[in-house]
């Protein structure tokens, strides 16, 4: 792809040419401040309906998938000879870039094909035109724009940049306060002209929206110096649960589920949806709960319903889920945000004590008389899904973003285990030449004595020079190739060994090893181990146990 500096250069407004750039910038500037600016630059530089139909992309909001991907493979293996293309796809790992690549470049003449005009044109293609109209935009169109191309209309896009992110750019752009516009956003409509006019200095569009969401209050991370200088009488104490965090909105009839990050979540949650019958809004951490039993489901029991726009009946049953309420935004139209948690959460007691209490229950309040004691409580809970503990002041009131000195996390220490680097494949991106994505395992005894079997998959957590050495141990030990996946040398004796951090773990039966990491990452390269020296499946099993 072609490479851009991310701080100069004058960027075309309009096109998908323009768009094309903004993403290849996008991916190659690290900053997150730097990718804010390039946005909010792209939006105050690009003329209405272009602007708003790349903020719906960015945020996640259009969703094409008009092509299917065969169709470029098929493509590219007509314009160029296919074993030359299949060579290369097996070597870059990704047809976006492969064909974005090794397509015979014509005359550059993108600079008139405006991104909302080449989206509505994906949007109405018939599967008749489709081969003539995309070889026609991959002709018209440079690396980056093909790629880009290829991206949107297979629905692949991944930059990088969150829903959020987006929003916070659009607040920069505007001057605005970033939860004004999450609490607008769900109401707004692409390609989000009102939204732009406002924050161009018209009149704010209104919210109209019923059930909407509500920005949310995050917290600090605490250590145990920060928490030596905190009066732990000023605070309530709650368990950090291990799911995650939504808001339960009622209002006027219509009930509805969100994320976080206020993505509406309800297609995948519909047994917490039917159980909203109430006028108010609850803000909460989504749990999975074990049938007939009341327990606590793990995160690996909950991934089974998340990013699922509809779910059967069979999953339902097998993996019910309910909502732990932490506060109570609003009840029967008034807003508790202003009022201190102390209040909210008495007033939250009362509610939830009259809801179904298969999918509503309240994180209980934990007693702390001394920082030993919450000390004691992080360190040794009572239930596996909980990862640490959170503080929060009894006289805060709710308030969107991050407060300094409101809410705190202190998360458990994460668990350690020495493993060995069995696979590794090329990342995406500016990674896409390198092999970042790495596979590890332990030992097992089998049948002929140990052998190896995959527990993890991490690719984040060493520095950009330990990259390149992992890099270059892979290439110096590839055994086998496997398309973009190469597989290295792992032998008692030889072989490389890396400490994985991870937050916890669970049963697993989609992996042969029978369990699954939650947040695995490399926490340093033992050069100085050798493979036999890493541990065994049962020092897992031992922390399932």
């Amino acid at each position: 792809m072609t490479r851009l500096d991310a701080d100069t250069g004058a960027m075309p407004s309009g096109s998908l040419k323009a768009f094309a750039e903004l993403l290849d910038r996008l991916v190659l500037t690290p900053s997150r401040n730097g990718k804010l600016r390039l946005i909010a630059t792209y939006l105050a530089d690009t003329p209405d309906p272009d602007r708003g139909i790349a903020l719906a992309i960015l945020a996640g909001e259009l969703s094409l998938k008009a092509v299917k991907a065969n169709l470029f493979r098929t493509l590219a293996e007509e314009h160029i000879d296919p074993i030359l293309f299949r060579l290369s796809y097996d070597y870059v790992g990704d047809l976006a870039e492969t064909v974005s690549l090794v397509w015979p470049q014509k005359a550059d003449n993108a600079g008139s094909l405006g991104l909302a005009d080449c989206v509505a044109r994906l949007e109405a293609l018939t599967r008749a035109e489709a081969p003539a109209v995309v070889a026609d935009l991959l002709d018209r169109l440079n690396p980056a724009g093909r790629w880009a191309l290829i991206k949107l209309a297979t629905g692949g896009l991944r930059i990088g940049i969150s829903a959020r992110l987006t929003k916070q750019a659009l607040a920069l752009y505007g001057g605005k306060d970033v939860a004004e516009i999450e609490e607008l956003w769900h109401g707004l409509k692409i390609p989000y002209g009102d939204l732009f006019a406002w924050l161009e200095g018209g009149e704010k569009p209104k919210n109209t929206i019923i059930a909407g969401f509500s920005p949310v209050m995050l917290s600090h991370p605490l250590d145990a110096a920060l928490l030596s200088n905190l009066d732990l009488r000023d605070y309530q104490a709650e368990w950090k649960w291990d799911g995650i965090r939504v808001q339960a909105v009622g209002q006027q009839g219509v009930a509805r589920l969100y994320s976080r990050s206020g993505e509406d979540i309800s297609g995948a949650f519909p047994d917490v949806v039917e159980a909203i019958d109430f006028d108010a809004v609850i803000d909460g951490e989504l749990l999975a709960r074990v049938p007939k039993t009341g327990r606590t489901g793990t995160f690996s029991d909950l991934q089974q319903r998340l990013n699922r726009k509809t779910v059967s009946s069979t999953l339902l049953a097998k993996y019910p889920v309910m909502v732990r309420a932490y506060d109570l935004l609003r009840l029967d139209g008034e807003d508790l945000r202003e009022r201190p948690l102390s209040e909210r959460r008495e007033r939250l007691d009362t509610f939830i004590a009259n809801l179904d209490s298969d999918r509503f229950d309240i994180s209980p309040a934990l007693e702390i008389p001394d920082a030993a004691a919450l000390s004691a409580l992080r360190a040794n809970p009572p239930e596996p899904p909980i990862e640490g503990v959170m503080l929060k002041r009894r006289d805060a009131p709710y308030v969107a973003g991050r407060p300094k000195g409101q809410w705190w996390k202190w998360k458990r220490d994460p668990f350690n285990v020495d493993a060995v680097l069995m696979y590794a494949q090329r990342g995406h991106g500016k990674r896409s030449g390198i092999y970042s994505d790495f596979t590890f395992g332990v030992w097992q005894d089998g049948e002929t004595g140990l052998q190896l079997v995959p527990v993890g998959k991490a690719y984040f957590g060493f520095t950009d020079a330990e990259l390149a050495e992992l890099d270059r141990f892979v290439r110096n030990n590839t055994v086998e190739r496997y398309g973009p996946v190469r597989s290295v040398r792992a032998e008692p004796q030889h072989g490389l060994v890396l400490e994985i951090a991870f937050e916890g773990l669970n049963r697993s039966k989609r992996h042969r090893s029978g369990v699954a990491m939650r947040f695995p990452r490399i926490s340093r390269i033992r050069w100085d181990k050798k493979p036999i020296e890493a541990d065994r499946i049962g020092a897992l099993e031992i922390l399932l146990d």
